[in-house]
């Protein structure tokens, strides 16, 4: 680190940037990128941080790999954009075959691609729709799907999601999902699993009748809402009820595909298949790109026309997204991703035992997530404490976000190209600020 963040030249950026951007987006580290490369990211002040945050969970193979930077580059030297709609192309087709490879399920599978995560949820539900004739649509507390209104009316938080943006799209409904640090005293896991399977059961007699749902939407592990990990036999008993009344399992893998949890996708290790699937963020390195895959029956519901857009599956997102496919594959990933897993999980159960403002660490495969309270009989939240820590992270080089819906949770979503020197010194950064604030 060679300034304090923001250093001279990132301070006139933000002075240009208050009288041209709009307010809205919301900023972690206030400072501006000059370059990229694997788990590194430098700024304009010189300062090189290590990058635990991977662009909300885009970056699995890293910043600019260079694979991926040749593709785009011989592909934009061929053509940019013709459009789909208009003159189709075949990287489109060799990622649908690709995607319909990779995804779970043992049965033949179509795919449709857009521009983003949010996208991508819109269109499922709208397929959804289409195939099983029926409107609505249930969603989880804490989940996390976008920011459009539709994903907005499916996304379980507030502030700063929802708040005054209303009306919200109509036929969206919500049920619980488990907590288990949170979960009433005394209460097991089990229990808690059995309970909320049940008041799915009791909904469709008090709220909206099974008959009328087309389809349950669920992160297999939710993002925003602090990398809550459902169990094994939650999933397969909310799977087994949608399969009992007809309706559709959308697994929301945006953020948890490619190889993020120890499996190409999370829903792997739950041993349940979805009908349908989203995928974005990692899948295009970077280039904005997002696909709906699952049952080709289901898929083929809408009628030519009905899906699609000007830029949907954009010719430089498909080259990216193939050569990534390769990368995790070639390069071993998955196997990378849980030994990094391993080694995060490992150091925040230790510093659990030291600091009993670590209520709770969790994750699956190298999504690793903490989560910081006041103190751990009333488990309070802590967010004041998460923010300090983070920013404090950033000031000596160390990237770091938060989540959940008390903003308590410090998440981490580290490049899986990270290489063991960066991990170990990042996390010798965040034992360092522990320590600090903790002590």
């Amino acid at each position: 680190m060679k300034t304090a963040v923001p250093g001279p030249k990132a301070q006139e950026l933000l002075k240009r940037k208050q009288q041209v951007v709009a307010r809205g987006p919301f900023n972690t580290v206030l400072t501006f990128a000059e370059k990229g490369e694997g788990a590194l990211l430098t700024d304009v002040d010189g300062n090189t941080f290590i990058d635990f945050a991977g662009a909300i969970g885009t970056l699995n193979v890293g910043h600019c790999p260079p694979r991926v930077v040749e593709a785009i580059k011989k592909q934009a030297e061929q053509y940019i954009h013709p459009c789909f709609n208009v003159m189709m192309y075949e990287p489109y087709i060799r990622l649908a075959e690709e995607l319909a490879r990779i995804t779970p399920g043992d049965f033949p599978k179509k795919t449709f691609l857009a521009n983003s995560g949010a996208e991508a949820v819109e269109n499922a539900v709208k397929i959804a729709r289409k195939y099983t004739g029926r409107k609505g649509i249930i969603s989880f507390e804490r989940g996390y799907h976008g920011r459009t209104l539709l994903t907005m009316t499916l996304t379980s938080k507030v502030r700063p999601y929802k708040f005054q943006f209303g009306p919200f799209a109509p036929e969206v409904y919500r049920v619980g999902h488990p907590y288990y640090y949170r979960a009433p005293e005394g209460m097991s896991a089990e229990q808690l699993d059995r309970e909320l399977l049940n008041r799915l059961e009791t909904f469709f007699l008090a709220e909206a009748p099974a008959e009328e749902i087309a389809a349950v939407i669920i992160e297999p592990v939710q993002g925003e809402g602090g990398f809550i990990v459902p169990s094994v036999p939650f999933m397969q008993g909310l799977k087994k009820i949608c399969e009992r009344f007809g309706i559709l399992f959308i697994a929301d893998e945006i953020q948890t595909g490619f190889g993020r949890t120890g499996s190409m996708f999370a829903i792997e290790q739950f041993g349940v298949v979805p009908d349908l699937i989203t995928l974005s963020k990692s899948l295009g390195a970077g280039i904005p790109i997002s696909a709906v895959v699952g049952r080709a029956e289901i898929m083929d519901a809408p009628e030519a026309g009905e899906i699609g857009g000007t830029y949907c599956g954009s010719p430089l997102g498909c080259a990216a997204a193939l050569e990534v496919i390769k990368i995790i594959e070639e390069e071993g990933l998955v196997a990378r991703s849980q030994q990094i897993g391993q080694a995060i999980m490992g150091r925040f159960r230790q510093w659990q035992t030291l600091y009993p403002k670590i209520g709770d660490v969790r994750g699956l495969g190298a999504m690793c997530a903490m989560e910081l309270v006041k103190d751990p009989v009333s488990k309070a939240p802590d967010k004041e404490l998460t923010q300090r820590i983070i920013h404090n992270a950033q000031q000596k080089g160390l990237i770091l976000l938060s989540a959940g819906l008390y903003g308590n949770v410090i998440r981490v979503l580290v490049p899986l190209v990270i290489t063991d020197e960066q991990l170990e010194e990042g996390l010798q950064v965040l034992e360092s600020v522990l320590k600090e604030e903790l002590h």
